[in-house]
């Protein structure tokens, strides 16, 4: 006989988000199940679903998450791709949280709302103090050609980009980011 898990609800609500994004991070959203994050945490369905609901609520607060931009007012625009890219990765190779939230954003709709809220209330601001003109389209191509390197490098794990350093992407990745952020806009 299993022997039974001590009562603490802050703890136990803990371990079942932890445990919701590794699933979630891993499997993807559509084959996680609630019965699975269960089962890794030692309780329950019936418990995460008291704890948090749906599967789509559990996945809305399991992949909650931000990421810190630095002030760019005044930055030089040689200077961004270094200020920037760094963040960036620490995001989507050190936090399961933004692998989940890639790994579903094809299939799910919280997930791609998740996503594009945070991309809106968290990147949209601090970028725009560097954008000279077209602030929305740069912002978005910067989204884009960033939310494609990570998918290429962490979800679909193609070995030329997978296999660079963080030191190698940043060179070749640079200056892309430059250009499409900063750099003068395309001839009309």
């Amino acid at each position: 006989m299993a022997t039974p898990r001590p009562r603490n609800a802050a703890k136990t609500r803990a371990d079942i988000l932890a445990a919701a994004r590794r699933r979630f991070a891993t499997d993807g959203y559509e084959p996680t199940t609630l019965r699975a994050i269960a089962a890794d945490v030692g309780v329950d369905a019936a418990l995460v679903s008291r704890y948090f609901g749906s599967k789509e609520d559990l996945f809305a607060t399991a992949t909650e998450f931000k990421i810190e931009l630095p002030d760019l007012d005044g930055a030089k625009s040689n200077d961004i791709p270094d200020m920037l890219l760094p963040r960036y990765f620490a995001v989507w190779e050190d936090d399961d949280t933004f692998l989940a939230l890639l790994r579903a954003a094809g299939t799910s709709r919280v997930a791609a709302e998740t996503i594009n809220e945070t991309l809106a209330t968290n990147v949209a601001p601090a970028l725009q103090s560097v954008t000279p003109d077209n602030d929305s389209v740069r912002i978005a191509l910067t989204d884009a050609f960033v939310i494609g390197l990570a998918m290429t490098r962490s979800v679909l794990a193609n070995p030329p980009i997978a296999n660079l350093s963080r030191e190698e992407l940043s060179r070749w990745a640079g200056p892309v980011f430059q250009q499409l952020l900063v750099g003068p806009p395309p001839p009309s």
